[in-house]
């Protein structure tokens, strides 16, 4: 441990505190601060007892945020959350937590603002397609409400 030991603590709380972190995003914060990976483990542990750090509840809010501000589907939220190192039953987990009725509003939204340029009406719903499915929600979804609205 160094003498900066409490002044680390001390600022990487702040980093928590500011928004919902996950532990490889503190890590991460971590690392570059040049901090040693011992010491880094042992606050990571230090911010978990004091609730600072919880990835079950950043799943949630990393979740609603990219669906809200982001319109992401399910799938694209599963590998940025992946790719952050979560395990797939947390995210998993989370994910069932986002709201269905909300998140079909959100793609039929996404799908009536896209303006698309096509020749015909299936190029356009290909397009259309392809653009949402693109953003993570899912094909048959998708499909169906494209379907739908026929």
């Amino acid at each position: 441990m160094t003498d900066d030991y409490p002044f680390i603590l001390d600022k990487i709380r702040r980093f928590c505190d500011y928004q919902e972190r996950c532990i490889s995003e503190v890590k991460d914060k971590l690392r570059s601060w040049e901090i040693q990976s011992e010491v880094c483990d042992k606050i990571i542990k230090i911010l978990q007892n004091e609730n600072l750090i919880d990835e079950d509840r950043y799943v949630k809010a990393y979740a609603l945020g990219k669906l809200r501000n982001n319109h992401w589907g399910r799938n694209k939220i599963l590998y940025a959350l992946r790719m952050k190192g979560i395990p797939d039953l947390t995210i998993q987990i989370g994910l069932l937590e986002l709201d269905t009725e909300e998140y079909t509003e959100v793609l039929k939204k996404l799908l009536k603002h896209k303006k698309v340029k096509a020749a015909d009406a299936y190029t356009e719903k290909a397009k259309l397609a392809q653009y949402a499915i693109g953003k993570g929600f899912q094909p048959q979804l998708v499909w169906e409400l494209l379907n739908q609205n026929d």
